[in-house]
């Protein structure tokens, strides 16, 4: 049997990958977006907000001197003819009651089209001047994202505002579609810190986002690394073990090995939540993650048959096997429970219920 390979090796590699992962999420942050001013030149604004839904960002500059807000929104539309919105709500932290900033790429020329949008309530929206002043409104486009650029007035000593954000598939002849209700859309609002914070409310701060994707990706890697150092002992073990082969116990091993490093590389192709192959991504990973905990239980059990020990290891183990089973299938009714419950708000959210007419797209 030919000598294993150095153990370090996968784990440089992966580490090198992690690092890699980490400088190309870096470069999708508001700190490292370029603006222009409609021309050439760079427009500098004081802030910027990685916003925690939908992938956006905001800039902004807020002038104490004469109570305005000068931004720019950035965000990418699920299609290609696709629209985004920003809105401030001076009245509450939803959608309704939201004077709204709409961009979408006109599929003439490509050039971008901003409207002003009132809603007035979830079933009545009107196109039009808002409730407050507005002026230098345009767009840009960059790639598949889209800039709207506003100055906005903003009542005097505010310190906070209310703000909405959201993206929508499609614009049929002036007439953008509603947008979908995943809990990626219903969560973008939260409010916005004038002097500089980032404070997001209701949908939570994107530095803990941020700590939940170093958790996951520690975790990961340490999990994968203990993989990979029973792989390596295997393999060494074989190849001291001249004319002694188990061949079920060993390739399911080089099987586990290699779903694990497959399985691994989803930390670095898993597509945005609102993405259309989402969906497939979700069942690859979740296949070939159920595959590695089936193969290796039973690779355990194999290798009880190889070693032969006392009855009371195989039997701790069995125990410990059932009480993770149940606490997992228990998490599992949970998780469920949330999601119809979602599911069940969903239905209810902006005038989607039975007592209220469904919301029509909009003729900009």
């Amino acid at each position: 049997m030919a000598s294993p390979p150095p153990l370090t090796s996968p784990l440089i590699f992966l580490l090198l990958l992690t690092a890699l992962s980490a400088t190309t999420s870096s470069a999708d942050t508001c700190t490292n977006q370029k603006l222009t001013d409609g021309s050439n030149s760079n427009k500098l604004y004081s802030n910027c907000m990685d916003l925690p839904h939908l992938t956006t960002f905001l800039h902004w500059t807020h002038n104490t001197t004469n109570s305005s807000l000068s931004l720019a929104f950035v965000a990418s539309p699920p299609n290609a003819g696709g629209w985004i919105s920003w809105a401030i709500n001076p009245t509450g932290s939803g959608m309704a009651g939201a004077q709204t900033l709409v961009a979408y790429k006109d599929g003439s020329n490509g050039a971008v089209t901003v409207k002003t949008l009132d809603i007035k309530s979830y079933s009545e929206l009107v196109p039009g001047k808002l409730s407050f002043e507005v002026w230098g409104l345009k767009g840009e486009v960059s790639g598949a994202a889209i800039t709207i650029l506003a100055n906005v007035k903003v009542p005097e000593k505010a310190t906070t505002l209310n703000q909405v954000w959201q993206v929508g598939p499609s614009v049929t002849a002036g007439r953008i579609s509603k947008h979908d209700f995943a809990p990626e859309n219903l969560n973008s609002k939260g409010t916005l810190n004038l002097i500089g914070g980032q404070s997001i409310g209701a949908g939570g701060v994107d530095s803990r986002t941020k700590k939940k994707n170093i958790h996951g990706v520690l975790n990961s890697v340490s999990a994968y690394a203990i993989g990979v150092a029973g792989w390596a002992t295997g393999l060494k073990l074989g190849s001291e073990s001249a004319g002694i082969v188990y061949s079920v116990h060993r390739n399911i091993g080089i099987a586990l090995f290699c779903l694990a490093t497959i399985q691994m590389f989803a930390l670095f192709i898993r597509p945005k939540k609102d993405h259309k192959y989402r969906y497939f991504w979700n069942i690859y990973h979740h296949s070939f993650g159920y595959t590695i905990i089936i193969l290796g239980i039973i690779n355990i059990f194999r290798g009880f048959q190889i070693l032969n020990p006392l009855t009371k290891w195989k039997s701790t183990y069995i125990v410990v096997i059932a009480v993770l089973g149940a606490v997992a299938l228990l998490l599992e009714a949970i998780t469920w429970i949330v999601v119809w419950k979602r599911k069940s708000s969903t239905k209810s959210y902006d005038g989607y219920n039975s007592g209220q007419s469904r919301q029509q797209p909009l003729n900009m």
